[in-house]
Order: C-alpha cells, then structure tokens, then sequence
C-alpha cells in the first residue's frame, strides 16, 4: 500500500518491498527521501519482514539524482538538509536495519541515484541500465563517493567515473564490481524476490547479527569522514560558479 509519501511500501511473504515514486524522474527531494527512510524503519521495526527490495515504481528510471531546481531555489541551508538525509539519515537506516536489503535498479540511476542504490546490500539491475556520477558537470561534489567508490572499483577507475562524468551501461558496472547481477528488464523483480526469498531462509537472529558485525566492520569511519563533505557541499551551491552551472543546465539564464 501506499503511505503518502513519494516512496510505496507494501509486503509480500516475508520480504518488505519500497519503490520510489516521484514522477517523472524520481528526482531526490526531502519527500522522496523521508518516504524512503520512513519505509525502511517501518520495515526494521517489523519483525515479521526478513528482506527489504529498494526499486522503482516508474517504468525507466531508477531516480535522476537530485532535484536540482529545488536545490537552487533554496540554496546552501536546503542542500544540507538533503545531503544530510541522503549521506546520513539514509545511511543510518541501512546501517541500522538488520535485514538485507536489495537494490532492484531498473532505467536511469544518476548522483543521488546511485547513492541510494549503493547504500543496500546487494545491486541487482536490469541490462539496460545505466549509471553516472554527473554533479562535477553542475559545480556540486559527488561527495559521498569519495569515500566508497575507490574501494569498489579502484583509485583510478573511480577517479575517472567522478571527473569525466560520463554515463556507463549495466555491463561497466557488473565489470566493476558496482552491481551483483544484471538480466533483461522483465526479470529483475523476480530476481530479486527470489534473492531475497534466500535470504529469508536463514535463522533471522544469526542474519541479525552477521549483518550488524558485517556493518561495523565496513563502516571505516564513514560518519567523520562524510560530516565535512556535507559542510563543503552546502557551502558551494551558494557560490557564483556553481550558481552559474546550475541555471545553464536547467536553462534558467
């Protein structure tokens, strides 16, 4: 069922299922982000539900990344309130549900996007996928991603994914490391149900505790380390340069 927000939640067996719903573009805004944290706390507190499937309810995109329009309207003080829910309450979320959770990644996945992808345990996405790190191409950081995407892909492979900005296929990234698994489009949902469904079958309380080990072992000081990138990304959007490369992308000069 749906919960009001930009995010539906409903619940199939033991798996929780939360797909982003934000026409056209699932664009990352403060209601699309509450509704996708909002779900997955709902989903850590039932105990009945063993798996969680992050996807899309829109037919081609996964999400855009932010909204950019609403970033530049409200400036330094609405970008850290974004971030801090992307980078942090998000991560939070994750880091505290205690059940495996699933991106089902489906269309177009870009910035923000890939952020809320990566933040889950495993990425399954369709083959006609893509993915990309554009912010640098609009003056804003793809901060968070300094700190995990060197480790996925290497230094200098994630150099260039964040500076050059281009957009790469499903194929790249299952190369990578980025995704688990890729299949046609009309397989994914039940791949990731059937991914899930395995999950499920193992005793809840040692999944708990393998995942919150699993967790504590990989943070690597994530919290220290993404505070002073929030701080820094904010106070660019206020700048004359980053202003400017805004309002040309979304023609507003």
């Amino acid at each position: 069922m749906g919960d009001g927000t930009a995010a539906t939640y409903r619940v199939e067996g033991p798996i929780a299922v939360i797909a982003l719903d934000k026409p056209p573009l699932n664009l990352i805004d403060t209601p699309l982000l509450e509704g996708l944290i909002g779900a997955l706390d709902r989903a850590r507190r039932d105990d009945a539900v063993r798996a969680v499937i992050v996807a899309t309810a829109l037919g081609d995109v996964f999400s855009a990344g932010l909204d950019l329009n609403t970033v530049l309207d409200g400036g330094s003080s609405v970008m850290r309130t974004l971030l801090q829910d992307l980078y942090i309450g998000l991560y939070d979320a994750q880091h505290d549900l205690g059940k495996p959770s699933i991106a089902a990644v489906r269309g177009i996945a870009r910035g923000g996007g890939m952020t809320i992808a990566l933040s889950c345990d495993v990425v399954l996405a369709a083959d006609t996928a893509t993915f990309g790190y554009p912010e640098l191409n609009v003056g804003i950081l793809p901060g968070l991603h300094f700190t995990h995407l060197p480790r996925i892909v290497g230094r200098h492979k994630a150099f260039e994914l964040l500076f050059a900005g281009e957009p790469f296929d499903a194929t790249e990234a299952l190369a990578m490391g980025l995704v688990n698994r890729t299949m046609p489009p009309g397989d994914l949902m039940a791949a990731a149900m059937t991914m899930a469904r395995e999950f499920t079958r193992k005793p809840a309380g040692a999944v708990k505790l393998a995942r919150d080990n699993f967790m504590r072992i990989n943070d690597r000081d994530y919290r220290s380390q993404i505070a002073s990138v929030v701080d820094t990304m904010a106070g660019m959007i206020d700048g004359q340069e980053t202003q400017d490369a805004l309002r040309r992308f979304l023609k507003r000069d």
